[in-house]
């Protein structure tokens, strides 16, 4: 009997992507402890992935993450605590709080882009340089047209 989901034995898309994906987060989040960073988990993605160069809002963490802002202000509060993460008033309403990269925070998204660049090279190993790029230009054309249907492109 196959107890694989439904999805999975039927090869759908979603689980064509998900798969690796998810080996790549393990890969890459997984690399992370060796470099100084064990505390670092694959949820702390939502934030690093979504985090504005000069800092965001909460709300909007949580918006571009697709996520309840209770789940992203419980991200933030961990990375905060172990000083990757620092809040402070919003200057453009003193109400909000604008949340930033530390150094240390700063470090560890460097690490992560460093990973997920040395990651895809073992992908373009695996696949071959050819279909590897072929893969990367079939992604880069939908993702530019989801950005340009959501408005974002």
């Amino acid at each position: 009997m196959d107890d694989r989901p439904a999805p999975e034995r039927r090869r759908t898309l979603g689980a064509l992507l998900r798969l690796p994906y998810e080996a790549l987060q393990q890969e890459v989040y997984g690399g992370l402890a060796a470099h100084g960073f064990p505390e670092i988990r694959p949820a702390h993605s939502a934030v690093f992935r979504h985090i504005a160069t000069g800092g965001s809002r909460l709300t909007a963490l949580a918006e571009r993450a697709g996520m309840t802002k209770q789940s992203m202000a419980y991200l933030v509060e961990a990375l905060e605590a172990a000083g990757h993460l620092r809040s402070a008033p919003d200057p453009a309403d003193g109400r909000a709080r604008l949340v930033r990269l530390t150094p240390r925070g700063e470090r560890v998204l460097a690490r992560l882009i460093a990973l997920s660049a040395e990651a895809e090279a073992r992908v373009a190993a695996r696949l071959g340089p050819r279909r590897a790029a072929q893969l990367r230009r079939a992604l880069e054309h939908w993702v530019t047209a989801l950005e340009t249907e959501q408005g974002r492109g």
